[in-house]
């Protein structure tokens, strides 16, 4: 059995092996029964510590972006307002996995509601989507300031700002919602076991008893065109922006307007870099053992929502400036 984390954006996935003695007759299941790490049972408590401290990092650190955006008023623009969609969609993602995965761990709580499975489904895939969204107005947003900066204010306008956030998220959303309503009309008979440490879209319709074809070229689909279209929009951005910069009359004005674009460059590969390697894994993967591949689908969710806040925390000035003001206000 394999399982890759870039199925949450590819959507599919090759059969899953299951054994007879799991096969059961039932046409709904009530539940679900999440395996956790397979093969690794034994050290999941262990396995929970790094999980635990990356989840605690993701939190906190997004938590302070939201919190420093909030009040400090040199922060009340689009670039921050974006920052801020980024961190509550950070959030959402790993919320949506880590608590499950750590009741797994510490008190083998293994079952699941088939509709929390379902929601914690649509919350996967849907901020997925999302992400790469923001990831696509976060480079507009650049485009605009470098290569139109005496209009940037009129043009991304809060209301615009709103307004591209709202079609962000919907668009994540109306993408996603057929997962689950395919998934909701199959009838399951083959087992409720799910080899993984949450119910990824494809190891639950590898489940049914019915032709999923439907559910794999949609989700397929899907994955073609968001990330396609998102990196293409992204890259015709950076290479306007590029353009721009080297138009610039000294090397100190290129390289302070460059440094801008630095920490949405850096988020903009730790994501995608992550999604690749995953896919990697899974398509020349083929002899690696299934618990690999579920700890990277758990490592991939994870190190974007950690790496985010840190990267903008360092770099943007304002913001380092204020997590270093509260430390040393409260004398730590």
């Amino acid at each position: 059995m394999q399982v890759t984390p870039f199925c949450l954006i590819v959507g599919h996935l090759l059969p899953y092996s299951m054994s007879d003695s799991n096969r059961t007759n039932f046409i709904n299941p009530s539940t679900f029964i999440l395996l956790g790490v397979p093969g690794l049972e034994a050290a999941h408590v262990w396995i929970s510590i790094p999980f635990s401290t990356m989840y605690v990092i993701a939190i906190f650190g997004n938590l302070a972006i939201l919190l420093i955006v909030k009040r400090e008023p040199s922060l009340h623009g689009p670039m921050y307002y974006f920052l801020c969609m980024l961190a509550v969609t950070d959030l959402v993602l790993s919320t949506s996995i880590l608590p499950k995965m750590l009741s797994i761990f510490w008190f083998n709580i293994r079952e699941i509601n088939f509709s929390a499975c379902l929601i914690q489904l649509y919350l996967i895939h849907c901020f997925i989507v999302t992400e790469s969204g923001i990831l696509v107005a976060m480079a507009f947003d650049r485009y605009v300031a470098i290569c139109d900066p005496l209009r940037h204010s009129t043009i991304l306008t809060n209301p615009v700002v709103t307004k591209i956030g709202l079609v962000v998220v919907l668009r994540g959303g109306m993408l996603v919602l057929p997962y689950v309503l395919l998934v909701r009309q199959w009838p399951y008979c083959r087992t409720n076991i799910i080899p993984h440490t949450h119910c990824e879209h494809m190891a639950v319709v590898k489940l049914a008893c019915a032709d999923i074809r439907v559910s794999s070229y949609y989700g397929l689909s899907v994955a073609i065109l968001v990330i396609s279209m998102d990196v293409l929009f992204i890259a015709v951005s950076y290479i306007q922006i590029l353009r721009a910069i080297f138009s610039l009359p000294t090397k100190d004005a290129r390289l302070k307007t460059f440094g801008t674009c630095i920490s949405h460059l850096c988020t903009i590969l730790v994501f995608y870099i992550s999604a690749l390697f995953s896919s990697l894994t899974y398509r020349f993967g083929q002899n690696v053992a299934l618990h690999f591949h579920v700890l990277i689908a758990n490592v991939y969710f994870l190190v974007p929502s950690m790496l985010n806040p840190i990267i903008y925390g360092v770099r943007t000035k304002q913001i380092r400036n204020r997590v270093l003001h509260l430390f040393t206000h409260k004398g730590i």
